[in-house]
């Protein structure tokens, strides 16, 4: 009668301490996606920000890669928008600016915002990433001659 017992004690041990560890490591995280969006805010508040713009984006379709589900449409659409944006960057590396080329980043960022599952504030993220691209291609030329 006592083994009972002691068994379903145990079982309920282990759930409490999975349930302690969970929440904590949720904390954790939230600390940690709270100063990252602080400091993604404050890079916009800085002056030439559209010489980083798309490392900017880069880094913040990383962060939504690393919380997607592998191998699920959602991360093919990454994959793929990140491979757009690696062609982009390739191009005014090498002093080319492709308005083409960032229609196709823009319409490929597009379908990972309408059609991946995001988080509300992940989607707000690369919203602005949207806008900021669309503002870059209406003043690009006012911008690189400054």
């Amino acid at each position: 009668m006592l083994k009972p017992f002691v068994g379903r004690a145990i079982l309920c041990a282990a759930l409490l301490t999975t349930g302690v560890i969970t929440g904590v490591a949720q904390d954790r995280d939230r600390d940690r996606d709270d100063s990252w969006y602080q400091t993604r805010e404050g890079f916009y508040h800085g002056e030439h920000w559209q010489g980083h713009l798309f490392q900017r984006v880069r880094e913040d379709l990383d962060r939504v890669q690393s919380k997607t589900p592998p191998l699920s449409g959602d991360e093919y659409r990454l994959v793929r928008t990140k491979q757009e944006l690696s062609e982009l960057q390739d191009k005014l590396a090498a002093g080319r600016y492709d308005e083409r080329e960032l229609d196709d980043v823009i319409a490929a960022t597009q379908r990972v915002v309408d059609s991946n599952r995001l988080s509300p504030r992940d989607r707000d993220i690369l919203t602005d990433d949207l806008s900021r691209m669309r503002q870059y291609r209406d003043h690009h030329d006012t911008w690189e001659r400054q």
